[in-house]
């Protein structure tokens, strides 16, 4: 993996579309004094902070969903299927920790712009609604998609929209 000054740098600078060029920033941190050195993701529009996680919300977050899946019976049949539910529903909410901030990247990273769009992974297709190779008409064109959107990932597109004057502020 490459190091995080790395990715920034790439993210920033490489991906990001000119439009966000030195209103976006990407943070990403482990705290050296924390157990197994968890730490906390965030990015910033003009030094506002407006995606942030940390390791300690987001296992309160699954740890809490996990616990009300089993009291109401899931995984009865299937007992793998509380801790994905669980994981699923605290992604939903926007809570990661910051290693799932590096492997989309490095998912983000290695495939196309196209997969990107589509991915799984919310903050992968976050990096992509910030990228530069996603051009305006393509942008336009994902208006109705983005309605199906989950809100935290939907705000980005927002912020794109109205840094390419697509949509007023």
């Amino acid at each position: 993996m490459s190091t995080w000054s790395g990715i920034r740098d790439k993210l920033e600078n490489d991906y990001l579309c000119p439009a966000l060029r030195g209103h976006i920033q990407y943070f990403a941190t482990s705290y050296s004094k924390s157990h197994d050195h968890e730490g906390r993701a965030a990015i910033w529009l003009d030094g506002v902070e407006v995606l942030r996680s940390n390791y300690y919300d987001y296992y309160q977050n699954y740890w809490n969903r996990y616990q009300a899946l089993r009291r109401e019976g899931a995984g009865v049949d299937d007992p793998k299927a509380p801790f994905q539910l669980a994981y699923e529903g605290a992604l939903n909410d926007g809570c990661f920790d910051n290693w799932f901030f590096y492997e989309a990247f490095g998912i983000f990273d290695n495939q196309s712009i196209e997969k990107s769009l589509v991915s799984e992974n919310p903050l992968v297709r976050i990096f992509a609604l910030l990228d530069r190779r996603l051009g305006k008409r393509r942008l336009l064109a994902l208006e109705e998609s983005i309605e199906q959107e989950l809100d935290w990932v939907r705000a980005f597109y927002v912020i794109r929209m109205q840094a390419e004057g697509l949509m007023e502020n």
